[in-house]
């Protein structure tokens, strides 16, 4: 075996640190390059929710549709378990080793070595460099996989006997129902008898105990699965290998558990601290491990550019996020507190991540926001709650519904598990299937209102199998220049029904939307027809980028192979160019005004508008806004030239060149440098000077999730209306006000003086009226079982209003009961009250108000002393309060009993 001498150098500790290290120096002495973590937010791949294994990023290498300029990589690779096909959400806490983040070191061979090469390289690592104990390492492989089974004791001299053969489910890897796969061989590390189960057969295979630790799996892909299950040998057959950082910790460091690890057991520490309670293992021990467990994936994720929302990745943040907080409430943290953990995450792992240190102070500001919000909702979301499964036990139900649940979810933020244990401690289910239903309903109606991708969809499929196309942009050169290019046609699709007008040219002027950018509309031409291009789409093929123009033909269809003439809109291009340099510099500018951690989170670039995302805990304030527009502005005075060049990924990120999270990018790229002050990867068109941007003006903001702000902007031709329409609203609101502009403000000011002095008197009015309304109220009172009863319309329909005089009748009586009703606009309130001793015999106000309410077709309830309800019914009110004394009776008669 070929031994290298720097393995010497790795003498320990073993820190999370030095593993990480340690694996990707041993293997890049060995001619693998080492590729950077990719975002945690997976690019161009529907099928994922969260990147959540080392060779997601080089899918398309294994696939054949994506070349890499080596064929040996090595990572530490960022991994997200929660959601989707991929959950380890409700095993965390719970045993040694699940986690919704973790770390996966892998090397990757792409048609290089194979088996006998991937597992020398293993054993030796594991037993020259960690000094393993050969005797408490075992292998298992493939059943059918003599090879691997020959090579673990031809290579490594692991005993037969500890080459263990397993079957599909546990050591054979695919990619999916069809395409790459192949057998897998895992090395099992042997904690030790004292860690072993409770079961008869306690061995690799027959329990998933913590004795027997699953620490690297070696995939050794080299067959092609088609339709109909056949396989056939790759040519190329390739590795894929990952060992979790925290597992191989556990061992390094000799404790039981990743959370007793470095990378771990701060965080518990942490939590010790804020909460005053102390952590061990039982299940004491639980919160702390979520608590630790989430705060690391918060913490990844909004650095990766993930808000929390209530979509897609946006949702599993905000979900865990709050399940975090919710195990804090019950080590008495009520306060925000996992904000006060990302720094901490920082320290643990901003060597490896320094994105975690200098964006601490913006990623610490969206997770306080998101505890702030989900302590304002809980209160209410939790009254609201009761009262759901108040009512779902009233009327015997052994379940809360789904559409219960997910107006809890929709309206009060709660994740599904949420409304779940609150359920359960009522001794009720929830309906997950009508949960599920009302969520589906809901995306609907998002993916009817998302027409983008609905038509990359339509492309793709009008356009069928894209083997043999790909298309060349020729644009750039055209962004600000009435020119198009000649070219060939190399598909066309002359549409009909819901399938769209196609056509692919073998080289384009016609930018595809893409990067937030629109695409290009214009025309093609030849003699005899005409294609109006109404957008343009790029869509991946197997042999590279295939760019689709979508339309319509007038005159004759083209056909493939004929030479056409290609010309974008120039008027619109060079609108669309100036608002992408301006898009450029409002970036800048935020970033030198807001910080760093002010970064773009998704973007829009129209021929009318730009409309840009970004990180940042608040809203801008109005000094902030007016500094963002002079930067702008003065930047484009200076008519500093705007140039794009190519290099290197590698060369652009040691440049500091910004990039986009989340977003993929080849190993060369495309820079735009504005002057001296700002430079982007970006693959869309842009103006030659700043000068011809004009003066940019940012018309709105708002916040769209945690953290995350968006504005819209105007510049040119399109600022010149927009400050036209504003002086012609200024005008009109003079002359309704009879002032001039200028006199404007200063005789809004004095309307709404009057105003509030208007609203002082009729609150002076109102409040005079309730208390003569007393004395009539009280005259009203009925006898029900020696209990003075009073139920009637009240004289103010507010809720506040119609608790007060309740209240005031309530102290009148000093012995009695009360039930108020109201018609406020098509809708009614009612309210209840009793006295103690009028409680004490069996009344009970939120159950009677809730009886009520029914009869008025709505709802509510509260406590037994004092509660609200309302209904949409105002035509029965009359009946509803008639029926009080009735529904008096009862109570008392039941003597207090539910």
């Amino acid at each position: 075996m070929n031994r290298h001498t720097n393995e010497a150098a790795y003498t320990g500790p073993w820190t999370g640190s030095a593993l990480r290290r340690a694996f990707l120096d041993y293997f890049a002495a060995r001619d693998h390059a080492e590729v950077p973590s990719s975002s945690l937010v997976p690019h161009g791949d529907p099928t994922l929710l969260f990147v959540n294994a080392g060779m997601v990023q080089f899918k398309n290498v294994f696939l054949g549709t994506e070349q890499r300029p080596h064929q040996r990589a090595v990572t530490s690779q960022k991994c997200v378990r929660a959601g989707g096909k991929h959950n380890d959400l409700d095993s965390v806490g719970r045993t040694a080793r699940h986690h919704t983040f973790f770390e996966m070191l892998g090397n990757f061979s792409f048609g290089d070595y194979f088996k006998r090469e991937a597992i020398g390289y293993a054993w030796e690592f594991l037993t020259a460099v960690l000094k393993l104990p050969p005797e408490r390492l075992w292998v298992t492989v493939y059943r059918d996989d003599d090879d691997a089974f020959r090579l673990w004791q031809e290579v490594a001299g692991v005993p037969a006997a500890r080459v263990l053969r397993l079957g599909e489910k546990d050591n054979f890897w695919a990619m999916g129902d069809t395409g790459p796969c192949g057998p897998c061989s895992e090395v099992v590390y042997d904690r030790g008898a004292e860690h072993r189960c409770a079961a008869d057969r306690c061995g690799i295979g027959e329990c998933d105990c913590d004795r027997w630790l699953e620490l690297w799996n070696l995939v050794f892909m080299q067959y092609e699965r088609d339709d109909a299950g056949r396989m056939t040998p790759l040519p190329r057959p390739s590795i894929d290998t990952g060992m979790g950082l925290e597992r191989a910790a556990s061992v390094m460091q000799g404790v039981a558990s990743n959370y007793d690890t470095d990378l771990l057991r701060p965080l518990i520490s942490a939590v010790e601290a804020m909460s005053g309670r102390a952590y061990d293992e039982g299940k004491p021990g639980f919160p702390f491990r979520v608590i630790a467990d989430h705060a690391r994936t918060c913490t990844f994720l909004c650095a990766d550019g993930v808000a929390p929302g209530n979509e897609g990745q946006s949702y599993v943040l905000r979900r865990i996020l709050r399940r975090a907080a919710r195990y804090g409430r019950a080590l008495g943290l009520e306060r925000p507190f996992l904000c006060e953990l990302v720094p901490v995450v920082g320290r643990l792992t901003g060597d490896a991540y320094p994105e975690l240190l200098t964006q601490s102070g913006a990623i610490a500001g969206t997770v306080r926001a998101e505890e702030e919000r989900f302590q304002e909702t809980l209160s209410g979301g939790m009254k609201r709650a009761a009262e759901m499964v108040a009512a779902a036990r009233a009327q015997g139900l052994r379940a809360l519904g789904g559409r219960e649940a997910f107006i809890l979810y929709d309206t009060y933020g709660f994740p599904f598990d949420l409304a779940q244990d609150i359920a359960e401690e009522a001794g009720l289910g929830v309906d997950r299937a009508g949960f599920d239903v009302a969520m589906e309903e809901q995306r609907a109606r998002g993916r009817a209102a998302a027409q983008a991708g609905d038509e990359d969809q339509a492309g793709q499929a009008a356009l069928g199998d894209l083997t043999g196309l790909k298309s060349e942009f020729v644009g750039y050169a055209l962004a600000t220049r009435d020119a198009g290019a000649s070219t060939r046609v190399v598909r066309v699709v002359e549409g009909g029904g819901a399938a769209p007008a196609i056509v692919v040219l073998a080289e384009t002027p016609f930018y595809a939307r893409a990067g937030g950018q629109v695409g290009d509309t214009g025309s093609i031409t030849v003699a005899g027809g005409e294609f109006t291009v109404k957008d343009t789409l790029s869509l991946a093929g197997p042999h590279g980028r295939v760019i689709a123009h979508i339309g319509e033909f007038s005159g004759r269809p083209f056909r493939a192979g004929e030479e056409v003439a290609a010309r974008p809109d120039p008027e619109r291009r060079m609108r669309v160019a100036r608002y992408h340099t301006a898009t450029h510099l409002l970036h800048y500018a935020l970033r030198q005004v807001l910080g760093d951690h002010a970064r773009q989170a998704g973007s829009l670039v129209a021929p009318d508008r730009l409309r840009f995302d970004f990180t940042h805990p608040g809203p801008l304030t109005a000094s902030e806004v007016r500094e963002v527009e002079d930067l702008v502005a003065a930047r484009v005075l200076e008519n500093v030239p705007v140039e794009t060049y190519e290099t290197s990924l590698e060369r652009a990120r040691a440049e500091g060149v910004t990039a986009l999270f989340g977003e993929k990018y080849g190993e060369t790229v495309r820079v735009v440098k504005i002057g001296d002050f700002s430079r982007e990867l970006c693959g869309g068109t842009h103006v030659d000077r700043t000068g011809q941007v004009g003066i940019l003006r940012i018309v709105t903001q708002e916040g769209i999730g945690a953290g995350v702000r968006r504005v819209e902007a105007v510049c040119g031709p399109e600022l010149l209306a927009y400050l036209r329409e504003r002086e012609d609203l200024l005008a009109r609101a003079g002359e309704e006000l009879r002032a001039l502009p200028h006199e404007v403000p200063a005789r809004v000011a004095q309307l709404l003086a009057e105003r509030r002095e208007f609203e002082r008197r009729l609150e002076g009015l109102e409040s005079r009226l309730t208390r003569s309304s007393v004395d009539d109220l009280l005259a009203q009172a009925q006898d029900v079982a020696g209990v003075r009863v009073i139920a009637a319309a009240a004289p103010v329909a507010e809720v506040d209003g119609m608790r007060a005089l309740a209240d005031v009748l309530r102290d009148k009586m000093k012995s009695g009961a009360v039930v108020l009703g109201a018609v406020a606009g098509d809708r009614v309130n009612l309210v209840a009250a009793a006295t103690p001793d009028v409680v004490q015999r069996g009344f009970h106000a939120g159950r009677l108000v809730g009886e009520v309410a029914r009869l008025v077709g709505g709802g509510g309830g509260g406590r037994a002393d004092m509660a609200q309800a309302g209904g949409r019914d105002p035509s029965r009110l009359g009946e509803a309060l008639k029926a009080v004394p009735t529904l008096v009776e009862r109570q008392l008669d039941g003597c207090g009993q539910d």
